[in-house]
């Protein structure tokens, strides 16, 4: 999304909102309106809860078996946007949101959006690109017998007295 849309959904968002609560007030009555807010906000928060376990429980197995769980963290980006939806009052909102919680929508959108994002890991994960440049010729790469613990007394970095 570029930025320069967030001012105008911004703006837009809650236009919609208020028009779509006077439409639903008009048809069912603002009690029946405001029962409708507080109840998709709480199938909003049950379905926060049972769905964010199970992405939690899915990215602990990936990781486990030492794995980019890249696809998991999506599905627990978009369920905790569509948690959020459903909880701002608002029926345009609601349907964004709900319409998240849906396996199929979010695999269609991570899909999308991976088409579009460059995911880099740094080390444990096989087939991982390092952060740095592989070909780049001022980094010195260490095996662990090439080097020690114990600071070399001989230093010009100690500041201790012993030194002097």
């Amino acid at each position: 999304m570029r930025f320069s849309l967030i001012p105008f959904l911004l703006l837009v968002v809650p236009i919609l909102e208020i028009t779509v609560f006077i439409l639903v007030g008009g048809e069912i009555g603002v009690v029946a309106t405001l029962a409708l807010i507080f109840l998709t906000a709480v199938i909003g928060s049950i379905l926060l809860r049972i769905q964010g376990f199970a992405v939690l429980s899915r990215i602990r197995t990936e990781m486990e078996q030492n794995r980019l769980p890249g696809k998991e963290l999506g599905n627990g980006a978009m369920i905790l946007v569509a948690g959020v939806l459903l909880l701002t009052p608002g029926f345009v909102t609601d349907t964004i949101g709900f319409a998240l919680f849906v396996p199929a929508v979010r695999s269609a959108l991570w899909q999308f959006l991976a088409k579009n994002i460059n995911i880099v890991s740094v080390g444990g994960y096989p087939n991982a690109q390092s952060a740095g440049n592989q070909n780049n010729e001022d980094v010195i790469d260490l095996d662990p017998d090439e080097y020690y613990g114990e600071p070399s007394k001989d230093t010009p970095w100690r500041t201790t007295d012993d030194n002097k």
